[in-house]
């Protein structure tokens, strides 16, 4: 559609709302619920994993007790002493060396499993969330594109995605097991000294306040990061698009500039996360050396008043830091758990937008259309302050052909949106032979409807694929035959590839008056019986007009054909014009009768008629 006939709105990026921790809560089940085989896998891994990881200390514990200090064997390993190892500490060492490799090599494997089957699930999580992002985008109205900045949202889905899924793979994984942990040492450390445990658990509480509430300054600051990361993105996915026109107006600085301006408000945002970041972990690094260095002055005086053994200490203190580990572990993880949180909430503002186009449960397919178009009271508009269409009144026979022109902004362009449900009249209805267009299934209505727009966009692949792009069962015969209708076959056939020839992004490789040809090429072959036609001709050379306009003549044979023209005499043989203005019909007749009536149309006409004869007359 023709960008001055768009609403003038703002796509500035704001923070997106804190998603509904309930939402996303069940974002985060809905997501995993197909996976929940693995995640049991995962569960039995991590139990074995952390038994492992408790167990860890103690053959060191039997050495230091009962071989290099007493040589006595406790009871729960008597059996030692009918093997034949000859020095009986030395077959204790033996088995405790034993031991630890087992114990080693069964953590191992556990840790494999579970480091696998995490890293698939968060692998197959992310693709379902991307598809997820990208269908919800696709089901959402142009009015959401309107307000929103195509950069930030490929921004959401790939790099916010990926934080998710590096957090689910990663960071989420250690937490859990450290989380197991701390449950096992925790009893393990009461069994050992009941004292030296309700240190650790007395301080841990405060600890956790501690990193909580840094954790708020974190992810606010992480909101900053990721809104300058997605302008970024924003910035050179516009200048990148739109290379032609920069290399053509020698802007090129101007794009770096502006790059280099949203790029240290990253820099700078990012600093500021990392400032509060790197504050926490020393912090909670300090207070736990504090609370080990209690439990080893007071472990030296039980052990010398022979109330706690060496042994003992030891594994006390190996549980003792690993009890600690999660809090260590939050707080160095902040900024990654942070960065997760708003990803998850980046995301919920995509999933979470309602500005979809409503489909009625009873909806209905409407078949073959015979074409007639009524709009009955017909109103719209973007922002509700600024009505782009008042009271459109307008009824299109089928086969007809009908011209709209009109004055910039007079709403010619939201016109045509309504028709395929682009948007919905804010009040009125659309009929279509008969029945409201919000009665019918958007697949089968928008299949009713062939376009061909100003500026034809062609996608990375084949001509043939492009041809073939609102039809892609069509067989070879038949999308050779609806290049033949719109004069493309020819210059189809010269290429190095004929129609397997790769087209470049956008089409550009192709002249413009190619590009429309297989547009229309496109339309024929749908076979719709409405046709929207957007300026078609209006960025043409007199000679690719003229093929053009040779194809569209194939093209509108009996269907309904309505057209937007500012180049009048494109609409000239109309059945019917129909002229806009301020968001009203101010006219409507064939091209003689408005002529003839001397009101605006007329106006329009003797405006264009001057503009075009000035050159020849100043030559």
């Amino acid at each position: 559609m023709s960008t001055d006939e768009t609403a003038d709105t703002t796509a500035s990026e704001t923070t997106p709302s804190p998603a509904g921790s309930s939402g996303t809560a069940a974002l985060v089940l809905a997501l995993v619920r197909p996976y929940r085989g693995w995640l049991i896998i995962v569960f039995i891994a991590m139990l074995v994993e952390t038994a492992m990881s408790l167990a860890a200390p103690w053959p060191l514990k039997v050495i230091i007790d009962n071989v290099v200090g007493s040589h006595r064997l406790p009871e729960y390993l008597a059996w030692l002493r009918d093997l034949s190892f000859g020095e009986k500490s030395l077959a204790l060492a033996a088995a405790a060396a034993l031991v630890t490799v087992v114990i080693a090599i069964v953590g191992a494997i556990a840790g494999y499993v579970d480091n696998y089957y995490t890293e698939s699930v968060a692998q197959y999580v992310a693709n379902d969330l991307r598809e997820r992002i990208y269908h919800h985008l696709q089901r959402l109205s142009l009015r959401y594109y309107d307000t929103h900045k195509v950069g930030t949202l490929l921004s959401t889905i790939t790099t916010d995605v990926g934080t998710i899924q590096s957090f689910a793979s990663t960071a989420l994984l250690a937490i859990l097991i450290d989380a197991l942990n701390i449950v096992g040492m925790l009893g393990l450390m009461l069994y050992l000294n009941f004292d030296f445990a309700l240190v650790a658990v007395g301080v841990t509480p405060f600890l956790l306040l501690f990193v909580a509430r840094f954790k708020k300054s974190v992810k606010k600051a992480t909101h900053e990061v990721r809104k300058h990361q997605s302008e970024i993105v924003a910035v050179l996915q516009q200048g990148l698009d739109s290379a032609r026109t920069v290399k053509a107006y020698g802007r090129e600085a101007t794009e770096e500039q502006r790059l280099d301006v949203v790029s240290r408000e990253t820099v700078e945002a990012a600093l500021k996360a990392r400032r509060v970041k790197s504050l926490l972990s020393p912090i909670v690094s300090i207070t736990v050396a504090c609370c080990t260095a209690f439990v080893l002055w007071r472990g030296a005086g039980l052990i010398l008043s022979d109330a706690m053994t060496v042994g003992a200490l030891t594994v006390f203190l190996s549980y003792l830091s690993k009890f600690f580990k999660p809090v260590q572990d939050l707080a160095k993880m902040t900024n990654v758990i942070a960065q997760a949180a708003v990803g998850l909430e980046r995301v919920q503002s995509i999933l979470q937008a309602d500005a979809i186009i409503p489909e009625k449960p009873e909806a209905r397919d409407p078949g073959p259309l015979r074409g007639e178009i009524v709009f009955e009271h017909v109103a719209f508009a973007y922002d509700p302050a600024a009505p782009v269409l008042r009271d459109i009144q307008l009824r299109i026979a089928p086969g007809q052909r009908i011209g709209i022109c009109g004055p910039t902004g007079g709403g010619k362009s939201t016109v045509l949106s309504l028709i395929p449900r682009f948007y919905d009249p804010t009040v009125g209805r659309v009929l279509i032979d008969g029945t409201d267009v919000r009665d019918f299934r958007l697949d089968g209505l928008r299949a009713q409807v062939g376009f061909v727009l100003q500026d034809t966009v062609l996608f990375v692949g084949s001509v043939r694929e492009n041809i073939a792009y609102g039809r892609p069962e069509a067989t070879f015969e038949e999308i050779v035959a609806a290049a033949k209708m719109a004069n493309a076959h020819e210059f189809i056939s010269q290429m190095p590839h004929g129609y397997d020839s790769l087209v470049g992004e956008r089409g550009l490789t192709l002249s413009g008056g190619q590009r429309q040809r297989i547009g229309i090429a496109r339309a024929i072959l749908r076979n719709a019986p409405i046709l929207i036609l957007d300026e078609p001709t209006a960025a043409l050379d007199t000679e690719s007009e003229k093929l053009v306009m040779e194809a569209l003549e194939h093209l509108m044979k009996g269907r309904t054909v309505i057209t937007i023209a500012h180049r009048l005499s494109t609409i000239r043989d109309a059945d019917k014009i129909v002229v806009l203005k301020g968001g009203v019909v101010a006219e409507e007749g064939t091209h003689d009768a408005l002529l003839q009536r001397g009101g605006l149309y007329a106006e329009l006409v003797r405006i264009q008629t001057e503009g075009a004869s000035q050159p020849s007359q100043s030559s």
